[in-house]
């Protein structure tokens, strides 16, 4: 393991974090990627609290995460899926083929059931939600650097029948036909956002928003966008 270098550029959110240099040889170093301080502050204080384990960079968007990586060279990322520009399911895309070696666990406040799939196929190594108890996330921190995929019980059922080839229901929910843009999006749209406000956040063209929104509709039968936001605002009240 490599001590982090001083020269690591700190933006306002995001910074490498200092580590005494006794203990760079001897602690799993841990970079946390989230676009809320707070949540980020809990984690390092949990995380920090464990006799083998520190963090060594923190980071609140994507770009500043892959720099921060290359320089602190971490055992292990956990990463929210839901930041401006590149989201996590993209990071975790480039983290595959830039960083094979490192160790990946998604914190999400999203839907297990929606995203759990798409994260260990975009070369994560488990899921686990925000609203699970702080001895669960060290659990599902502890199973990743084990070298182990950790995911609730429900959804290792799931893969397992995938997996050994068991029948499994081919019915898939609507939003399961949504591509992680779209899913994306729709989340967006039901968090009260407008297209040009989610075009900003997402660093795209409004025309490309508009066609997302399109194939949206079209995916979840829905014929207007007043519909399609009736129904994203109904979904983010029912997973709150």
């Amino acid at each position: 393991m490599t001590e982090a270098s001083a020269k690591t550029p700190k933006p306002e959110n995001s910074k490498p974090v200092d580590v005494p240099a006794s203990s760079v040889t001897t602690k799993v170093r841990v970079i946390l990627v989230d676009d809320h301080p707070m949540v980020r502050q809990g984690l390092a204080q949990l995380i920090n609290d464990e006799a083998d384990l520190c963090v060594c960079a923190e980071a609140d968007n994507a770009t500043t995460a892959l720099e921060l990586i290359d320089s602190s060279l971490p055992d292990l990322a956990i990463i929210d899926i839901s930041m401006g520009g590149v989201d996590g399911i993209e990071l975790l895309k480039q983290l595959k083929t830039r960083r094979p070696g490192l160790a990946t666990l998604v914190l999400s406040m999203h839907d297990e059931a929606l995203y759990a799939e798409r994260v260990l196929r975009a070369g994560a190594r488990g899921y686990v939600t925000k609203q699970e108890a702080p001895g669960q996330v060290m659990t599902a921190i502890r199973l990743v650097l084990a070298g182990e995929v950790y995911v609730s019980e429900k959804i290792a059922a799931r893969l397992l029948k995938l997996v050994t080839g068991s029948r499994v229901d081919n019915t898939q929910t609507p939003l399961g036909r949504l591509s992680n843009r779209e899913l994306q999006v729709f989340r967006l749209i039901g968090g009260g956002m407008s297209i040009r406000e989610i075009a900003e956040k997402l660093e795209l063209s409004t025309k490309t928003i508009e066609t997302h929104r399109e194939h949206i509709k079209e995916k979840l039968s829905l014929k207007s966008s007043s519909e399609l936001l009736r129904y994203a605002v109904q979904y983010g009240v029912s997973t709150t």
